[in-house]
């Protein structure tokens, strides 16, 4: 029971059922690969799925030890695993350790060039927990560190640069980085007090919500670009993908009517559930597309 306690302690410290916003688009980055290399080889898929599990676990356990203390003052977050004790800070450390060489160890097992760009990918992850710091476009660098995914799927099984998974990464940056807007309104008044930036800090909580609408907007231009282009360049998907894309821009649309500049009380109603299931329908229906 104490071991199965410990995990469950670790896990909770990287929130890892958090993972369902990124790996979706990491798997479809995956199997457009597979479809340019022409097989699927189960090795790579475990490989990729370590990777993302290794480096989404050195991000947000870093960002754990490095906020411990802003952490401890903030009421909402207070409870999470380091202030509370639950876990050292010398442990948390030693997880990221691990887990950031795990990724890069990995990442060598699939091909020279994911090698060769996984301390880039760390840089960026890792190097978010610092932006609240000093910028308040911190939430474009979590954008940017999630659009990696799909990315950096695709480059593990083919090695090769190409346009669709380009955009696909465009799609998730612009989708996170509204996302996590609206998740910060929540910590308007202690970041202020704090002297922490945020998009919030800098714009108020009006100007935030229109900015992270006008992201979310940019986010379903680009995923109706994507579908269209990946149409024409694979036609093997077929009408599910567009059903897909069309629940993701309804569920994006949906988590705006939940959260007002009055009302913040649904912002997790917006941010965990309306995107988990966004993104896991849209990943899920638009792979199941390629083998029907």
């Amino acid at each position: 029971m104490t071991t199965l306690r410990r995990v469950n302690d670790y896990l909770s410290l990287v929130k890892f059922s958090h993972t369902v916003f990124a790996l979706p688009f990491a798997l479809l980055g995956f199997f457009l690969g597979v479809l340019d290399e022409g097989a699927l080889q189960p090795r790579k898929l475990l490989l990729v799925l370590g990777c993302m599990i290794f480096a989404r676990s050195a991000a947000m356990g870093f960002n754990r030890y490095l906020d411990r203390d802003i952490d401890l003052r903030n009421e909402r977050t207070a409870v999470r695993e380091i202030p509370a004790g639950t876990i050292s800070a010398t442990a948390a450390l030693i997880f990221v350790l691990v887990n950031a060489a795990l990724f890069v160890v990995t990442a060598g097992l699939l091909n020279q060039l994911c090698l060769l760009l996984s301390p880039v990918a760390l840089l960026v992850i890792l190097g978010y927990s610092y932006t609240k710091r000093f910028t308040f476009l911190c939430h474009f660098v979590l954008g940017l560190g999630l659009a990696l995914a799909p990315l950096g799927a695709y480059l593990a099984v083919t090695a090769e640069w190409a346009t669709l998974p380009i955009l696909y990464g465009l799609v998730v940056l612009l989708w996170v980085s509204g996302f996590d807007i609206v998740y910060a309104l929540q910590d308007e008044s202690f970041d202020r007090r704090e002297e922490l930036y945020s998009i919030p800090v800098r714009l108020g909580t009006r100007n935030a919500l229109l900015l992270s609408r006008i992201l979310h907007l940019a986010c379903a231009i680009a995923v109706v670009f994507a579908i269209y282009l990946q149409h024409q360049l694979y036609p093997a998907f077929g009408p599910l993908t567009i059903v897909a894309g069309g629940i993701f821009l309804a569920m994006l649309a949906y988590q705006h009517t939940v959260v007002s500049a009055t009302d913040l009380s649904r912002v997790n109603l917006a941010f965990f559930t309306t995107n988990g299931v966004a993104s896991l329908l849209f990943g899920t229906l638009s792979i199941i597309d390629i083998y029907t």
